[in-house]
C-alpha cells in the first residue's frame, strides 16, 4: 500500500533550443501530472542535473553550446542510473552518425514533429519499465 503522504510526482527535465516546443511539452507533461523543468541546451541542463533530481531527460539532440550526445555522455559519466531513462528527439534529417549515436545509445527516440501522445507513450513506457 501506497504512503499517503508520498510524493509520487515524476520529475522531467525537457532539454529543448525551440521555445515553442519545449512549452508545448511543459504544458503538457504538466497537465499530466509530472513536474517539468526546461533546459535551452545541454549546459543548462547540466547545471540542472546537478541541482535537481529527474525521473526522466527528454533531449533534442540538436541544441546550441552542449548538444544532447555530449550531454547523454555527461549523463553517463556523472548520473549513470539517469542514462536508462533518457528518450531523445530530433527534427533534423539524421546523417548517418546521428543514426548510429542512436543505435549505440539504444533509447528511444521521437522524430519531431511528434504527437503528444507519441510523446506521452513513450514517457508512460519508460516510466513503467524503471
Amino acid at each position: 500500500m501506497k504512503n499517503p503522504g508520498a510524493v509520487t510526482t515524476k520529475r522531467i527535465l525537457v532539454v529543448e533550443d525551440e521555445a515553442a516546443i519545449g512549452w508545448i511539452c511543459q504544458m503538457v507533461l504538466t497537465s499530466e501530472g509530472f513536474e517539468v523543468d526546461i533546459a535551452v541546451n545541454g549546459q543548462v541542463a547540466q547545471e540542472m542535473l546537478g541541482k535537481m533530481d529527474y525521473d526522466l531527460v527528454l533531449i533534442d539532440i540538436r541544441t546550441p553550446i552542449m548538444n544532447g550526445k555530449q550531454l547523454y555522455q555527461v549523463i553517463i559519466d556523472q548520473y549513470p542510473k539517469l542514462a536508462g531513462r533518457v528518450i531523445f528527439n530530433t527534427g533534423d534529417v539524421m546523417d548517418g552518425h546521428t543514426q548510429r549515436f542512436l543505435e549505440l545509445a539504444g533509447r528511444p527516440f521521437l522524430p519531431k514533429p511528434f504527437s503528444l501522445q507519441a510523446l506521452l507513450d513513450v514517457i508512460g513506457r519508460l516510466l513503467s519499465t524503471t
